[in-house]
Order: structure tokens, then sequence, then C-alpha cells
């Protein structure tokens, strides 16, 4: 499981508490960052409470905060701005098994772009695009601080579940299943190619990526030359 997985799980987890979820949902439905009072009075529950549940959502990365003063106050004797609540900027999304249609859809685009700028057919825009983003895999700095082969953790952060069996890295885990059951060759083709471009940049010379389909696994195998 990814740190970025495990981070979102443990967003979603603390919407299970009822109140939390309940000052959630009011925040998130308002037009403009909401303080405390006004969520504690929306949710029926007691400022303290209110004030705990809130920061708790911030520390589990659901909110953010800002501080602002009440209109045409400000200068000394304004007293402190008040702390307000607002839905956090960031996506948060789990899947379980590990899921990546995001990073499909931007492949996608990316060969669309391509084929309309470079005036080249789809399928060569589309194993550029894949090959790319593989290498922009590499670049992350978690594939770069893991415990694990750096291969091994830029596959398990995209969500291909790397296992090593035999001298061979097997993918128990196709982050764009759903797709692949419908569009098998292309899904396929992409999968090799992004796993391609992840084993170029990271100079991998020794390894090498093939089509091998097998039973609730993805259809490429990491071997050795």
């Amino acid at each position: 499981m990814g740190d970025d997985l495990a981070a979102d799980i443990t967003s979603v987890a603390a919407l299970g508490e009822p109140v939390r979820r309940d000052l959630y949902r009011y925040v998130v439905a308002q037009d403009e960052p909401v303080s405390r009072e006004s969520a504690a009075t929306a949710t029926g529950v007691a400022h303290h409470v209110a004030k705990f549940n809130l920061d708790r959502l911030v520390t589990d990365g659901l909110l953010e905060v800002e501080y602002r003063r009440p209109p045409g106050r400000s200068g000394p004797g304004a007293g402190r701005p008040t702390k307000l609540y607002r839905r956090a900027a960031r996506d948060i999304s789990v899947s379980l098994p590990e899921r990546h249609y995001d990073l499909a859809g931007q492949i996608l685009a990316e060969a669309i772009t391509i084929t309309e700028r470079d005036h080249v057919p789809m399928s060569t825009a589309l194993h550029t695009a894949a090959r790319e983003a593989g290498r922009h895999l590499a670049d992350s700095p978690a594939a770069a601080s893991g415990t694990q082969h750096p291969i091994c953790t830029a596959l398990a952060r995209a969500g291909y579940e790397p296992r090593t069996v035999d001298g061979e890295v097997l993918l128990a885990n196709c982050p764009f299943h759903n797709l692949a059951q419908r569009y098998t060759a292309l899904v396929c083709g992409v999968n090799l190619d992004l796993i391609d471009g992840l084993l170029e940049a990271l100079d991998a010379d020794d390894l090498h990526a093939r089509l091998d389909p097998g039973p609730d696994r993805c259809c490429v195998t990491i071997g050795r030359d």
C-alpha cells in the first residue's frame, strides 16, 4: 500500500464518526469558509465539540483553515482574526484493490494532444504518452526514498503491487483493471509501455518488461535479460 493511499484511507475513516461527518457535510455545503460557532449551531453540538472535531478534520486532511477578521474591523484593537474552515483542496480517493484511472485519463489526454500536435497515429502517440508517464513515476520522491528497490517502490506507488518471485517481478494488481477487462490489448500495451518508460528512467538495463498475462494479476512481468 502506497503512502498516498494510506493517507487517503485515514482521511476517509475520519468521516466514520457521525458528529465529524455532519460537521464536514455542513462546511463543504457552504459558499464561504465557516467558523466553529456557526458549524456548532448548524449541527447542534457544543462549541468545544465542534472545535475538537473540526480541528481533527484539518489534521486528517479533509478541511483547511484560514484566518479572517469580520468586515469593517481592522487595525489595532480589532481583535484576533476568526478561525474559519473550508474544504481541503486535495482530492481524496480510496479504491481497494488500488486503481488509478486518473493516470489512464492523463495518458489518454496526452496521447490526444500529441496526435493533434504532431499529426501522428493515435497508437504512436499512446506509446509515447505511456512511456513518458512511466518516466514520471521514476521521478517521484517515493521512488527514490523507499526501502525497497526503486523500481518496486515506484510500481507500488502506482498500485501495481509488485512481488518478487524466482528472480522476476510479478505485478499482482492492474491499476486499470476495469478498462483492461473491456479494452485488453490497448490497456496491456499501455501497461507495457509505462513500465518500459520506468525501467528506462531508472537505468535498469538488466531488466526487461514483457507481456505475460496470468489470472488475477497485471499482464506485465519484469525479468532479467
